[in-house]
């Protein structure tokens, strides 16, 4: 019976990378001995621990040496190599496979975190792939005397559920390979290409040709390589001739798609998710992993979907069956990974868990073998004890014998099978060097273009010779001159490229996309040696010129970021225009600025691919990328948080839709699951049309987001009411429209409040009521109605602690409508953080666009309080608050309350028998003193009056003259906005630039005079006033 056998986990960390050392990463994983300690960046105090069977810390204390190896700095130093990581895992699945048992390593972890690095490697630092079937060759070297061995090996990639057989030598069937099933075998891929192997070297090689597949059949099925599954399979059979038995084992070898997780803004959800196949594997193997987990703890699972991917049947033995399994997972160590970081290391801990069943695989022989030694026994023993059965017996000898030597030829013809195959692989060894020999005359004879991929362990592998004369390069490969390439916004005829006189140039065939160093090209040009070139939508090459244009340099630091990053600078986005020119520390100390640049480089090439579908399938859809928020700010004025989205505009219908970078990259995979069945596929026009609700190039409308207004809410402390222009600014800084607007502090019934009623010190609102009126008036201008008539618009707004926002009613087909929305609000009991709310915020006016089919936004009062005169009750925890303190003393002083009523009669009585006699002695002394004595009270009561006109005096006109300089200073801070948004364009020229220089020179020069006009009236208005009050105390005195 097999023993249960836990799958075993590993964990590497790995150096930081480019993006993680620009912004300036804090390294939040630890490792000690087996247990991973990870600490989340927000909370320094959460920490968790996870333990594993191995623990590896690659991340640090590592240097380079002569021979290009990554090794410890100090000898025994606790860097782990990928020595140290096969000694621990490659060698165990080794020993397991060479016992005749089944072994599978699975390498999961998010895009970039190291798992291609640990399973294939990278120049000389070999993975545990390369290093394994180096061990099992020199094994099989070392003992081929005792055994002979046959390797098979197999390389598949699965992508959005198709199988892709990557040493296949037919072209790819439509759909890709099919996964059956049979008792004996289990699930199997039919007509999978298995191919003998003799040697290490020839495994390298087949790998280098499965990788050439892969590159190639993700540039024509516009597939991203970080999304797809790679499944190297080794087939082991060991005949031992003096045991006369056989040893089978299958080793998988799985890199896994990338495990990150897409971050929805908000309660995003996309309608579509389920429906993608693209995440089907990885979530299918989650749920196996979990079922599996429970089924280890004792926990009663009724079905493990083994079924509900290909990825998870081929795994099938890996996971619960007949399978000595071990999981690698590598992580970033980086802060702004650990959402990321730590999804993976619980996924590997629920791993762990995994109970498997593994056997010894004997092989049919073996199994014959002893049935024929038992049988052979059992006739021995009877020919001992009755000779009269001898000739019987010498029958039942004779069909042993007969048995045996059947049995013998048919290892004979095992053995006949095997050296076919070797020879088959032999005559593939012989062209594939041929090929590379050719290759590599070439490479030093010609300048060639060299394939660039997302995918470092994809890039580097097709290279295109451009020889003497002029060559056609695109889909057509029908002319001797021509070079065929495939991908996305490729044409028949794309691009002539001329090799004339040692000078390269390349010409754009009309309609045609050729990009050359980021920018586009129209016309014949002169290619340089690392010139960078984009074909179509994405086709990414870099130019290597003649060889004595070569030197040593470092064609690495041309990667696929950087080729996107020289076209984005084209475009206009750095890392610069990102960053608050008021704001003077580094971008590269803002992770949040560098992740959003990172994404925008990550998006732009799938926004480029999305618009090549859309052309190809007539979809009349167009996507931009935008980065919002870039120039908003919430109410306190402070940035809002920056972060990618893509807007998506039906051109024919002028429909509009902004989706998030994760909404986008779903649809992007659903956009290619369409593009292959309708364009590659050859679906044509007898394939029914796709039903609107999945199609994922369409969406149902919505309310869009146009932009947002700040009305500063700093008057309403002094009761002095405002009337304002407020410029609506859009995500990226244009005007969106004007906003007229009032704020008016109003009594209880809404009527305004005088100029006595203006207040010196805010401070004496506190405790007290405060009414006002938020008046929206008009909204001029409106960008987003010039562009189509027949759209609307509608404002919302959120006051301090109301729970849910406020809309105005939607206005439609006007670029300059009549709003005439008021809505009144009331604090009962104005609390500091009113107070302090009201000096130093703004009321943030969104401004919402609508589209005819969309629904309006609609004002929910649900947890508000509102008066009857319908105004609304802002600050209620004050209100609340006090309406506790209320609550409590009355059931208090219930208790206490006749004591205080017997209390209150005895010092009422006492306070009558007091005002008798007091009277009495008042009537005495009128009498007495006589009119003299009168005088100076009476003189000294008009003094006080005269003292307290004087005070209410001063007081309103220091009133008007605050609310004067609050309303000049309204045009003093719109000219501050302008100035701020107030930038040259990213390609202006020299003459340009001075231009720029004198309208910022004027900008400045009419703010500053504003701002000191608006100082020096107030400074006059106030010394007029001080002048007044002492002319009038003078007089007084």
């Amino acid at each position: 019976m097999a023993a249960k056998d836990c799958v075993k986990v590993a964990v590497r960390v790995r150096p930081f990378n480019k993006r993680e050392k620009d912004a300036g990463s804090r390294c939040i994983v630890s490792i000690n001995s087996n247990n991973l300690t990870i600490q989340d960046p927000r909370n320094q105090q959460n920490r968790r621990v996870f333990t594993f069977d191995f623990a590896y810390w690659s991340h640090s204390g590592f240097v380079r040496n002569k021979e290009g190896l990554f090794v410890p700095e100090e000898a025994g130093g606790r860097y782990a190599d990928q020595a140290s990581v096969f000694q621990g895992l490659g060698h165990g699945i080794l020993e397991n496979a060479l016992q005749g048992y089944n072994a599978t390593l699975l390498a999961y972890g998010q895009t970039g975190s190291g798992k291609s690095y640990s399973m294939v490697g990278s120049g000389p630092n070999k993975g545990l792939v390369p290093t394994l079937c180096h061990g099992l060759f020199q094994f099989i070297r070392t003992h081929h005397d005792s055994r002979q061995c046959q390797v098979f090996f197999s390389m598949l990639e699965i992508y959005n559920e198709q199988v892709i057989d990557l040493l296949s030598k037919t072209s790819r069937s439509p759909g890709g390979l099919r996964v059956r099933e049979e008792q004996q075998r289990g699930f199997y891929v039919e007509g999978l290409r298995k191919v003998a192997c003799e040697s290490a070297e020839q495994v390298e090689r087949l790998m280098e040709q499965g990788t050439r597949t892969r590159t190639t059949a993700a540039t024509h099925m516009n597939a991203n390589s970080s999304r797809s599954h790679m499944l190297v399979a080794l087939q082991l059979k060991q005949i031992f001739c003096k045991e006369c038995i056989t040893k089978q084992s299958n080793v998988n070898l799985v890199d896994l798609a990338g495990s990150e997780r897409q971050r929805c803004s908000g309660s995003e959800v996309d309608r579509l998710k389920e429906g993608t196949a693209i995440n089907l594997s990885l979530t299918t193997l989650g749920n196996v992993i979990s079922a599996l987990a429970e089924v280890a703890l004792g926990r009663k699972v009724v079905h493990i979907p083994y079924r509900d991917s290909i990825l998870t049947k081929l795994l099938q033995s890996a996971l619960g069956g007949n399978s000595r399994t071990v999981m690698i997972a590598t992580v970033s160590p980086a802060d702004i990974c650990y959402e990321e970081s730590i999804s993976t290391l619980r996924y590997a801990e629920r791993a762990k868990r995994i109970q498997n069943k593994a056997v010894v695989n004997e092989g049919p022989t073996e199994r014959l073998v002893n049935e024929l030694k038992t049988e052979n026994a059992k006739l021995l023993l009877r020919l001992s004890r009755l000779d009269q059965e001898g000739r019987r017996g010498d029958q039942e000898t004779k069909e042993l014998r007969r048995l045996l030597t059947h049995n013998e030829l048919q290892i004979r013809a095992i053995q006949t099978l095997w050296e076919q195959h070797l020879q088959e692989a032999l005559k593939d060894w012989e062209t594939q060097y041929t090929n590379i020999t050719q290759e590599r005359r070439m490479m030093q004879t010609f300048p060639y273009m060299l394939n660039v991929n997302e995918d470092v362990q994809l890039s580097g592998v097709i290279k295109l010779f451009i020889q003497e004369g002029d060559w056609d390069v695109g889909l057509e490969d029908s002319s001797p001159k021509s070079i065929s390439i495939r991908g996305l916004g490729i044409q028949k005829r794309h691009a002539i490229f001329s090799n004339q006189k040692h000078r390269v140039t390349v010409t754009p065939v009309s309609g045609s996309k050729v990009t050359v160093n980021g920018i586009p090209i129209t016309e014949k040009t002169e290619l340089q040696h690392l010139d960078r070139l984009i074909l179509g939508s994405n086709s990414t090459y870099l130019f290597i010129g003649f060889p004595a244009d070569r030197a040593a340099d470092d064609w690495s630091r041309f990667d696929y970021h950087y080729f996107h990053s020289e076209l984005a600078a084209a475009e206009g986005i750095r890392l610069d225009s990102l960053h608050d020119e008021r704001d003077q520390r580094s971008v590269r100390s803002k992770p949040s600025l560098l992740a959003v640049f990172y994404d925008y480089i990550r998006l732009m090439p799938m926004v480029a691919e999305a618009n090549q579908m859309s052309e190809e399938l007539n979809k009349g859809v167009e996507f931009k990328l935008e980065i919002k928020n870039l120039a908003m700010s919430d109410s306190k004025g402070h940035d809002l948080e920056k972060e990618i989205a893509v807007r998506v505009t039906c051109v024919e219908r002028k429909q509009v839709w902004v989706w998030s970078k994760a909404k986008f990259i779903n649809r992007k995979f659903l956009m290619e699951e369409l593009y292959q069945q309708q364009a590659v596929g050859g679906a044509g026009a007898d394939t029914p049309p796709l039903p609107r609700e999945k199609d994922p190039f369409w969406d149902p409308l919505e309310p869009l987001h146009l932009g947002s207004a700040h009305l500063w809410l700093q008057s309403l402390p002094y009761r002095i009411p405002v009337e304002e222009q407020v410029e609506v600014v859009g995500s990226e800084g244009t005007e969106e429209a004007i906003l007229q607007t009032q704020l008016v502090p109003c009594h209880p019934t809404g009527l305004p409040l005088g100029e006595d009623d203006i207040l010196i010190d805010p401070t004496e609102l506190l405790g007290k009521r405060l009414d006002f009126v938020l008046v929206l008036d008009r909204c001029c201008g409106l960008r987003w109605l010039r562009e189509a008539r027949n759209r609307g618009v509608q404002i919302g707004f959120q006051m301090f602690d109301c729970l849910q926002p406020l809309y105005t009613p939607a206005v439609w087909h006007d670029a300059n409508p009549l709003l005439q929305h008021r809505v009144q609000f009331t604090a009962l009991n104005t609390s500091p953080e009113l107070l302090n709310y009201l000096q130093s915020s703004a009321l943030v006016l969104q401004l919402w666009g609508l589209q005819e089919g969309c629904s309006d936004l609609v004002s929910c009062l649900d947890g508000m309080v509102v008066t009857p005169g319908d105004s609304i009750v802002i600050d209620t925890a004050a209100v609340s608050e006090n309406m506790a303190v209320d609550s409590a003393g009355s059931e208090l002083s219930s208790s206490v309350l006749h004591e205080d009523l017997e209390q209150l009669k005895s010092s009422n009585d006492a306070l009558r028998k007091e005002n008798r006699d007091l009277r009495e002695q008042l009537g005495a002394s009128a009498h007495a003193g006589g009119r003299g004595l009168l005088s100076a009270p009476c003189v000294d009561s008009g003094h006080q009056e005269r003292r307290g006109g004087q005070r209410t005096s001063c007081d309103a006109e220091l009133a008007r003259a605050l609310k004067v300089f609050y309303h000049s200073m309204t045009s003093v801070r719109g000219q501050l906005q302008r100035l701020r948004r107030h930038r040259p364009s990213e390609d202006a020229d020299l003459p340009a630039l001075r231009l720029f220089v004198d309208e910022h020179a004027h900008l400045l020069k009419t703010f500053a005079e504003q701002l000191e006009e608006c100082v020096c009236a107030l400074k006059q208005d106030v010394a007029a006033v001080v002048r007044r009050k002492r002319e009038k105390c003078a007089g007084w005195s």
